[in-house]
């Protein structure tokens, strides 16, 4: 599932094409997603302008003039596609068509391509999902904080409401690994497995160890470890380990950047340690981990 630095270089990369400009047309190939969607959604949509185009956790929240918000959730194998074509020369004095250009260059539909918006400017967004695990919702904006997905996620890693004080207090007094608390999305948004494997690695932290058993100086290596590994992922234009890819198709490369998910048996890329990376299940989940520099 896309994570944090997927989804936000997704907003990256489709804002330049959708905030500040309207959708000149939503076309709904079917009617759910993995739930249904909202009814008469491509009418509403339609003609509505795009005021910002925002990340709230793992959803993008396209936020619209009419006062509502368009939730967007990629889910396990969901897609935002950003294609851009041209309107065909006109002679003088003809006039043009706003949706001219969609007849010429965008790609021919596929056939998991489930909503398309055709944007002001020539650029098509289009959610493609396989799995149909990913969502879509209209909601009111001034409430948006209010929606069942989003009414209890925790503050956002990269803002400053992540803070030393915060995570200690979350962290204080548990008896369940340190892992399953930053997995948590009441504690902290949009961290999922990948990145959380990758920081406890850095900050030196066992994914093993008690919630409650970190001192200050560790939690306070934790959460720098958690901004600096998110802002590298960003900046690599996220993971792609199966189905994500970036607005524009390409993939991301943070995975070639692991040091240590998905590297059981490799030795420990940190300088001087001659551990042996191991992998052992969490409560369903892969955690990747050096038990020679990561204290337990």
């Amino acid at each position: 599932m896309p994570e944090l630095p997927e989804v936000e270089t997704v907003r990256r990369g489709l804002a330049p094409a959708m905030a500040g400009r309207v959708i000149l047309r939503a076309e709904i190939r079917r009617p759910d997603l993995r739930w249904p969607l909202p009814p008469g959604l491509a009418a509403r949509l339609t003609g509505a302008r795009v005021e910002a185009l925002r990340r709230r956790s793992k959803y993008l929240l396209a936020d619209l003039a009419g006062g509502d918000t368009l939730i967007v959730h990629l889910g396990m194998s969901g897609r935002m596609l950003l294609s851009r074509a041209e309107a065909p020369a006109l002679a003088a004095g003809a006039e043009r068509d706003p949706l001219a250009a969609f007849a010429h260059g965008h790609p021919l539909p596929q056939k998991h391509d489930h909503v398309v918006l055709d944007m002001e400017g020539g650029a098509r967004i289009t959610f493609n999902d396989a799995r149909r695990f990913g969502a879509m919702d209209l909601w009111p904006t001034e409430t948006l904080e209010a929606h069942p997905r989003l009414a209890a996620l925790g503050p956002e890693p990269l803002g400053n409401a992540f803070s030393e004080a915060h995570l200690a207090g979350r962290l204080a007094g548990r008896a369940t690994p340190v892992k399953a608390v930053l997995l948590d999305q009441r504690a902290v948004a949009g961290l999922g497995n990948i990145y959380v494997c990758e920081a406890l690695w850095r900050a030196g932290v066992s994914p093993l160890r008690l919630a409650g058993s970190l001192d200050a100086a560790e939690v306070a290596r934790l959460v720098a470890a958690v901004r600096a590994v998110l802002a590298d992922a960003i900046d690599a234009g996220g993971s792609s380990l199966r189905d994500y890819r970036q607005a524009d198709g390409e993939l991301g490369y943070f995975q070639h950047a692991f040091a240590v998910y998905g590297r059981e048996g490799e030795p420990c890329a940190r300088a001087a340690c001659s551990g042996i990376l191991t992998r052992t299940v969490q409560a369903g989940r892969s955690s990747f981990h050096c038990p020679a520099c990561q204290r337990a």
